[in-house]
Formats: C-alpha cells, sequence, structure tokens
C-alpha cells in the first residue's frame, strides 16, 4: 500500500514539475537541462512524499481489538499535546461535578486516572470529538469505551453498565457513549476516567480544568514526565498545576522535578528529613502521613524543600 502511494507521489511529482516547463525550454545546454529537471522533479518528489506519508494520529497503530496498541512505541519527552477548543464536554452532566479521587499514588498503587462520582445507569459522554476504538471488557476497568482524537489523545471511560456506541463511530462532542456502573474493580459507582497518548497516562488535570467552565488549560501544552508519573502525585488532592506553553519551559520543568526516595529497612522520618535537609512537617504534608505512621519499605516518599 505504501509504494502505490510513494509511486502516485512521484506521478504527481512530475506532473507539478512540468509546470515550470517555460523556465526549462529555454535552456540550451542538454546537460544543463537534464540537471535543472532533476532539480525540480527531486524538490517536489520530497514535498509530496513527505505529506503523502506524515504521521497521522487518526489512523496510526489503529486497532480496534486490542485495548492498548501502543506497546512497543517509545516516546520521547517532552511531548506537545494541541487543542482546537477552549472548553471540553463534561463526561458527566450533574449538577455537581465530584472528584472522588485523583491520578497519583493511592494505597502504595499508582492510580492513573481521576474518579467521578455517579449513579449507575447515568450517561458518560465524550469529552472530545473524536472515533471509537475499542469498546469491550477489560481487567481492572470493567466495561470500557476508548475514543481516539485528532491531537493523538485517547480518553477512556471505565466500569460502565452499559455501551451506547460500537468500534468504528464517529462521536461528536458531548455524545452519549455509554452509562455508568459498577463493572471491573470498583467498590462503588463512578466513571473512572483516564486519558492516554500513545500508550503515556496523563494526569488527566494537567489538561483539563475539572472546576466550572469545562476548560482546556491551552491551545499547546507540553508534557514532562512529571505528569505521566503517578507517584508524583497524591490521590487526595490536586497537584499544583505548572502549565509549560513552550519547549523550553518543559526543559526547564525538567530540570526542577522533585525526587524521589525510596524507603529501606530501618528508615526513619527523622533520618530521611536530616539526610536530605527536608523537614519532617514537609515530608507529612506533601506525602499526607503522619509523623508517627509506620513506613514501609519499598514506599515512595517525594521530597521538597
Amino acid at each position: 500500500m505504501k509504494q502505490l502511494v510513494v509511486s502516485i507521489c512521484l506521478i504527481l511529482s512530475c506532473v507539478a514539475a512540468s509546470a515550470q516547463s517555460k523556465e526549462l525550454i529555454e535552456l540550451k545546454n542538454d546537460s544543463l537541462f537534464i540537471s535543472k529537471v532533476n532539480e525540480i522533479v527531486q524538490k517536489q518528489t520530497d514535498s509530496i512524499v513527505a505529506d503523502c506519508i506524515k504521521e497521522n494520529p487518526m489512523t496510526e497503530y489503529w486497532n480496534t481489538r486490542v485495548f492498548n496498541p501502543y506497546k512497543d512505541v517509545v516516546v520521547e519527552y517532552p511531548f506537545k499535546i494541541t487543542f482546537k477548543d477552549s472548553v471540553y464536554a463534561s463526561p458527566i452532566k450533574r449538577r455537581r461535578r465530584v472528584v472522588t479521587s485523583r491520578y497519583g499514588w493511592r494505597r502504595g498503587r499508582p492510580h492513573r486516572a481521576i474518579d467521578i462520582d455517579l449513579i449507575t445507569g447515568d450517561r458518560v459522554y465524550a469529552m472530545l470529538a473524536g472515533k471509537v476504538r475499542y469498546v469491550g471488557y477489560v481487567t481492572g476497568h470493567g466495561r470500557i469505551v476508548v475514543v481516539r482524537h485528532e491531537n493523538g489523545l485517547e480518553t477512556m471511560y471505565s466500569h460502565l453498565s452499559r455501551y451506547l456506541v460500537k468500534r468504528g463511530d464517529v462521536v461528536k462532542k458531548g455524545q452519549a457513549i455509554g452509562k455508568g456502573g459498577t463493572t471491573g474493580n470498583t467498590r462503588g459507582s463512578h466513571l473512572h476516567l483516564v486519558v492516554t497518548y500513545k500508550g503515556e497516562y496523563l494526569n488527566p488535570e494537567y489538561l483539563f480544568d475539572f472546576g466550572e467552565g469545562n476548560k482546556i488549560r491551552g491551545r499547546e501544552l507540553w508534557v514532562t514526565r512529571k505528569w505521566t508519573t503517578p507517584y508524583l502525585h497524591n490521590s487526595r488532592r490536586q497537584s499544583k498545576i505548572q502549565l509549560c506553553t513552550t519547549y523550553e519551559e518543559a526543559l526547564k520543568s525538567k530540570q526542577t522535578q522533585r525526587k524521589v526516595y525510596v524507603v529501606k529497612r530501618g528508615d526513619t522520618l527523622s533520618e530521611i528529613s536530616t539526610k536530605y535537609n527536608v523537614s519532617i512537617a514537609s515530608l507529612c504534608r506533601t506525602n499526607s502521613i503522619k509523623r508517627n505512621s509506620v513506613l514501609k519499605i519499598g514506599q515512595k516518599l517525594i521530597l521538597t524543600q
């Protein structure tokens, strides 16, 4: 298929080159004529072929039978996410939207989504326009709908009780795609909302403001590893949002990323505090623990000055 596309592109390039025949016909020297033709054809070919094989997020790694088709993809950081809209559609249309758990470290495990309260049977809506890539049952998530968007993002809606779309459906922003429920690993009815980019789980609150107004935080946002690393965040509260709107800001942000300490046998808060020049109060506040909390081997503690 790719060879056919390239062949078509080469033919088009020759047609484009012929438009410049008036300039070429004035050349008397055959070798100069041929050289000029080759130069023009090469430029046109490079341009057209580049456009033909340009990466298309809506078709690359498109697989409707696999939950995560990006398992072998290595994402380079920082990467840019662009939006055409300034607002998104709320996935839950209730009078009061309650986030019950955030992206971050929770009960010793990563929680790579945000949980929004709902009642079983409540309709769930697509946050952005896109195309349904996957509909099915996934361990932990239960019944899930995955929608891919033009900017490469995928939004995933988990724990559904019913599907209202099928694979391959084109959906509009705000269109109902399912009904909330308790399928999968859940302690009660809620929407487990996941946002990914090429298989990387992003903190949804870096891109979307879940307060009033349903605002997208920017038209162009650069993502660093901080916003795809759960243990750098606390699921009990919203992280402080510091947006990177340029490549330079993203590089600078990487240099100031917080350090993480893994607890070893015999460690105490006092010893960690002294060794890394971080107050015990800061350790407790940042990690949502108490001064008398028992530290567990392998536990990750965020260190802030």
